[in-house]
């Protein structure tokens, strides 16, 4: 199986440490997290992948080189434009070209998630796009109804609130995991360009297309994309047995 890491970003709530290397190679229990996101997509058979770079893209290839991996890495350059995900994962469809299903990930969360079987929901019920959420405090939530369908978006910062046409009865509200599995047909679909984000794009699909939602509750789930989240030990200590887990 294919995954494409989001490795590209400013990493500007973790200033002042990105001022001087990016995001994904600051450490967690003593290995980067870039390095954590591809042991735990080898974990579960993920043979091929592809990484954007931006922010420091050459210290990023140069580390990966470095570690000189027994399997296929590329890299998607957004060294003249930053793409967000959407942009970014345009950009790099080439390297989906075997028709099959594959996985879409950040770089800076650490998660129990079972991926095979976020894997065999998605193969299963056969959407556009599969998109692992939780049920915990978010600034912006993906509104699901009782099928597992996207329906709608609310951020609770500014109150706003997109709901889709079919959302007519009571829907659940989960915060994103930031992992996807996404079939390539979604590429036929995708007619933004330039920079844009996947929530835009889901959105926009999930009027016509099912986009589902794979509630996975019982998962443990740590974002480190914010210097807060880092300095705070007990955060960090439940990230280092995650990371063991997975070496």
């Amino acid at each position: 199986m294919k995954a494409m890491i989001l490795a590209a970003g400013k990493g500007i709530r973790l200033q002042p440490l990105t001022n001087s290397m990016p995001k994904v190679l600051l450490k967690i229990g003593g290995i980067t997290m870039l390095e954590h996101q591809i042991n735990y997509l080898r974990y579960y058979g993920t043979s091929e992948i592809i990484i954007n770079v931006h922010h420091f893209a050459d210290d990023i290839i140069k580390f990966i080189k470095y570690k000189k991996y027994d399997f296929r890495i590329e890299f998607s350059d957004e060294k003249e434009q930053l793409l967000e995900t959407g942009g970014g994962l345009k950009k790099a469809s080439w390297f989906f070209d075997d028709g099959k299903p594959f996985i879409l990930m950040g770089a800076d969360m650490y998660t129990t998630l079972n991926l095979a079987e976020l894997v065999s929901y998605h193969k299963k019920q056969n959407p556009l796009a599969t998109l692992a959420v939780k049920k915990r405090k978010s600034t912006r939530e993906f509104l699901v109804n009782n099928k597992n369908l996207l329906c709608g978006w609310r951020n609770n910062i500014t109150g706003e609130e997109i709901r889709l046409k079919n959302s007519i009865q009571p829907l659940e509200n989960y915060g994103f995991s930031v992992i996807h599995v996404l079939n390539p047909e979604i590429f036929n679909h995708i007619k933004e360009t330039g920079a844009f984000s996947m929530t835009t794009l889901y959105l926009r699909l999930a009027k016509q297309h099912p986009i589902m939602a794979y509630p996975c509750n019982d998962a443990e789930w740590y974002e480190f994309g914010r210097l807060e989240n880092l300095n705070d030990e007990g955060l960090v200590q439940k990230a280092e047995r995650i990371i063991e887990f997975y070496k």
